[in-house]
């Protein structure tokens, strides 16, 4: 590795030491259903989003709801100290098509239609309000 691209790493390593997230690579469903159950929460507080997450029926609800409890206990390591009620909320949520496997139906005539099964990476970062 470069010295330039050595020095940009460990700038990043520091940056992300005060920075509150937690991600979810290769999660097996679409990006697009994934970002309607993101759009839910961006920009709330985490405890609130964690009741919305919680009481919704879509399937992608139930894997932001871990996130986002994998997120809150990352913040209690760093900080070794548990968050108030109002104090951390959903700073940004981004959800990124990942790999996608792709399958063959059998269709009439000795035709095969191509299935593509999508999967997405989702990054959750929190912050604390001052």
């Amino acid at each position: 590795m470069g010295k330039r691209k050595r020095l940009v790493a460990e700038a990043r390593k520091e940056a992300n030491k005060s920075k509150y997230f937690a991600k979810l690579n290769s999660c097996p469903t679409s990006p697009r259903k994934m970002r309607q159950v993101a759009d839910l929460v961006r920009g709330m507080e985490a405890y609130k989003a964690l009741n919305v997450l919680k009481f919704n029926t879509r399937e992608a609800s139930t894997r932001l709801e871990k996130l986002l409890k994998s997120a809150i206990a990352n913040y209690e390591a760093k900080t070794g100290s548990r968050p108030d009620e109002n104090t951390l909320f959903v700073k940004e949520i981004t959800v990124d098509s990942a790999l996608m496997m792709k399958r063959l139906r059998t269709a009439p005539q000795g035709r095969g239609y191509r299935i593509r099964k999508r999967s997405n990476h989702v990054t959750l970062v929190l912050d604390t309000k001052n």
